[in-house]
């Protein structure tokens, strides 16, 4: 058994940010993609002509869209099929431009190097299975809500906490708006913890209407570094991972 306490996390994670730099992360990018695509060609984007006839016209089409591919917490009590294939549908959905690219920025910082630790095909099950799992947390919790929930975040909160175990030494570029802003490097473990004291706070005094789902976040998070606990207990971080290449820096920006 390998001793993770005598890991070079420097050495593991400039590995992995290497390789993921150099194209080893198309889950990641995929689900980038895919998700922008699906915003652009939706009646939220404003760049589909299919969706005119004025604004009344375009709120009952967003209104529409959403109702067809988000999650509706007092539909999914229900048991229909097409509601309990929303918490999949409503991963790829999002409903403004800040709500994509915050997402996306998130992704794109730690998707791809725990994406490059896991291997593709574990990547994305473990994307799509834990999203799945913070939706429907927080529909279960507020299951008498009709307001639709719809985003990736539950999905890339489970990539932060899986990266929180799999690389917590590694350091991260971050903006903290108390310090106005300014660029500071800070271990990856003291980013993801604070982001998540905040989600978790946020979420006690957050009801079921329109807002941010705090606690699809926190149980998306939970799931993530739950999972890579058990899955990569007792190895070493960074182990087994199909690197080949080194790195001089590992260097990622996020925002909490």
């Amino acid at each position: 058994m390998s001793d993770w306490r005598h890991v070079d996390w420097r050495k593991r994670a400039t590995e992995c940010a290497a390789a993921a730099a150099a194209g080893s992360g198309p889950v990641t990018y995929g689900l980038i993609a895919l998700c922008s695509a699906v915003f652009l060609v939706s009646p939220l984007s404003g760049f589909n002509p299919t969706y005119g006839g004025g604004p009344d016209a375009l709120l009952a089409a967003q209104a529409g869209y959403f109702e067809r591919w988000g999650v509706i917490p007092s539909e999914l009590r229900d048991g229909s099929a097409h509601a309990a294939l929303t918490p999949l549908t409503a991963l790829f959905v999002h409903g403004s431009w800040l709500h994509l690219l915050g997402n996306m920025l998130f992704l794109y910082v730690f998707g791809a190097m725990a994406e490059e630790r896991m291997g593709r095909l574990e990547f994305a099950f473990f994307y799509l299975c834990c999203g799945y799992f913070a939706l429907v947390v927080y529909a279960v919790v507020h299951s008498g809500s009709d307001q639709t929930l719809v985003g990736a975040s539950g999905a890339i909160s489970a990539v932060l906490g899986a990266f929180l175990y799999l690389f917590p030494r590694a350091r991260v570029t971050s903006l903290f708006p108390f310090l106005f802003f300014l660029p500071l490097r800070f271990p990856a473990w003291i980013v993801l913890v604070f982001w998540f004291v905040l989600q978790w706070l946020a979420a006690q005094g957050a009801g079921s209407g329109p807002g941010v789902a705090y606690l699809a976040h926190v149980a998306g998070f939970a799931a993530g570094f739950l999972y890579a606990w058990g899955r990569y207990r007792g190895r070493a971080p960074g182990g087994g991972s199909r690197v080949r290449s080194p790195a001089t820096a590992t260097e990622g920006e996020s925002q909490p």
